[in-house]
């Protein structure tokens, strides 16, 4: 689907409501055009829906006029440098920034992932980071803790008519 399509679904989506959907799509078009700042700006509006100034400081992260709260709960979130990388999600050269600012932050980014790795990195390599240890910190939410309450009652509802079948099956 062409950018300008997909921006108008964006825009219809926001306009009833579908704020997931629209943020679904936001992703996918910036994993598709992972230079445009524009994108990740949109991106970032869409997370500040949700209250998650720590995603809204990703998409921000290589914008100058980003909000400095919003950035410290992005770095705080992703802790190593390897992580914000993975987290940036940008594809090739530094050089293909389209601001200078932008292009400083990568260059910052990478080479502190470099110094943290002790070995050259670029941008195509996330995958091969390091840091699987460290998984980025993620806030407890109501919603996680429900599914959470929900997975446990549904379990012990299990366990219940299971121990039920036994004791039927020895009378």
């Amino acid at each position: 689907m062409p950018l300008r399509e997909t921006l108008a679904r964006v825009d219809a989506d926001l306009a009833a409501g579908r704020i997931p959907v629209a943020r679904q799509r936001l992703r996918g078009l910036v994993s598709s055009f992972p230079h445009d700042l524009t994108l990740r700006r949109r991106l970032a509006e869409v997370y500040r829906l949700y209250g998650d100034a720590a995603e809204a400081g990703r998409w921000m992260y290589l914008e100058e006029d980003r909000n400095a709260d919003e950035t410290a709960a992005f770095e705080a979130r992703y802790v190593s440098s390897g992580w914000r990388m993975k987290a940036l999600s940008w594809q090739g050269s530094e050089a293909k920034a389209a601001t200078a600012f932008a292009e400083e932050q990568l260059v910052a980014v990478r080479t502190a992932c470099a110094e943290e790795l002790g070995r050259p990195v670029d941008w195509d390599d996330r995958d091969h980071l390091g840091g699987e240890h460290e998984a980025p910190s993620q806030p407890w939410t109501v919603g996680g803790v429900m599914a959470g309450v929900g997975c446990l009652v549904a379990a012990l509802v299990f366990l219940a008519i299971w121990v039920n079948g036994l004791i039927a099956l020895f009378h």
